[in-house]
């Protein structure tokens, strides 16, 4: 029976697992939604349709113009007026600014210490570069891989090949020595188990991402409680 500390590497999404992506969307979109009284589950299911869609669309746009152009079509599909230009910018810019799961930056550094903390993010550099220096508190990530290195947003299988791609030649890590951690069952568990990949579900109670299967090794709510579950491993290893 595998054992989380059999593992040298975590490979997490961020947006979703670290940072709190619903209430960050929800923030950005409230003036919009406010307008036709959507509830919570209205919002965040017709902005990832409308995200799913736009990233199909156009694989290689940066996260941050991606959600600049997601905002007025969200507006049109609600019925309310066309933004402005700086309305949609805004929502845009937003991301650096969405804030961290208050779990998140303890149980990074109690992670570090045992495993390679690696990136494989959706957002753009620029956003987590804001993300990290701001609410993440500057954790430091051994390898930062963003959606705009790749050319291509998860679930596509690219991003995973050019992480275990990444992470072979630059730490000598193999595919079963990573653990993808991420909330997203769309973005992450399902394309991981494709690629052979073993997953930590951190469930966070998120809607978006959500599947009607759900994959994965091991299942936390939060990454506060996979950190407490490796230090009782390496506890009874030392015991």
């Amino acid at each position: 029976m595998a054992k989380l500390t059999d593992f040298r590497l975590l490979c997490f999404d961020v947006y979703g697992t670290l940072i709190d992506w619903e209430t960050g969307i929800l923030a950005g979109l409230n003036s919009l939604s406010e307008a036709k009284q959507l509830t919570r589950d209205q919002t965040l299911e017709l902005y990832h349709e409308l995200e799913k869609e736009q990233q199909t669309k156009t694989p290689d746009m940066p996260y941050s113009q991606l959600l600049a152009s997601i905002y007025p079509q969200f507006a049109a599909r609600v019925g309310v007026g066309a933004p402005s230009a700086q309305e949609s910018e805004a929502f845009g810019q937003s991301v650096g600014r969405w804030p961290a799961f208050p779990d998140t930056v303890d149980a990074l550094k109690r992670l570090s210490k045992y495993y390679k903390l690696v990136v494989l993010s959706n957002v753009d550099r620029e956003s987590f570069k804001a993300t990290n220096a701001g609410p993440l508190g500057g954790v430091r990530f051994d390898r930062i891989i963003t959606a705009q290195d790749v050319g291509s947003y998860k679930p596509d299988l690219r991003n995973f090949e050019y992480m275990l791609k990444t992470v072979k030649t630059e730490f000598g890590v193999e595919k079963n020595e990573v653990l993808q951690t991420a909330q997203s069952q769309f973005h992450d568990h399902h394309p991981a188990r494709e690629m052979g990949i073993k997953s930590v579900w951190i469930e966070r109670r998120g809607t978006m991402g959500n599947r009607d299967e759900q994959i994965y090794d091991w299942k936390f709510v939060t990454l506060g409680e996979m950190a407490d579950a490796v230090e009782q491993e390496l506890a009874s290893k030392g015991a």
